[in-house]
């Protein structure tokens, strides 16, 4: 007599391991926040022109409120956009 096929035991399930973020405005010193510098603001926002929140993108909220500053004052002044075009 055959045995049925036994599936083996649900473990815990394993969490996978998170790299831990870090501001990248912390470590390198040399690197400022500047509103006309739209080639940095770039990265912290969304192509459909959101700011990417600060769980996500790893900044320390000192970073992260220079950082939403500048894209706003960007946008007000037509460096960057508020949205993008949709067709």
């Amino acid at each position: 007599m055959k045995k049925p096929m036994e599936k083996p035991a649900p473990d815990k399930k394993k969490k996978p391991f998170m790299r831990r973020k870090v501001c990248r405005f912390c470590t390198d010193k040399k690197m400022d926040i500047d509103y006309k510098n739209p080639k940095i603001l770039r990265y912290f926002i969304t192509e459909r022109g959101k700011i990417i929140p600060r769980r996500i993108s790893g900044n320390c909220a000192k970073h992260q409120r220079q950082i939403t500053v500048a894209i706003k004052r960007a946008r007000n002044i037509a460096i960057l956009p508020f949205t993008t075009a949709v067709h």
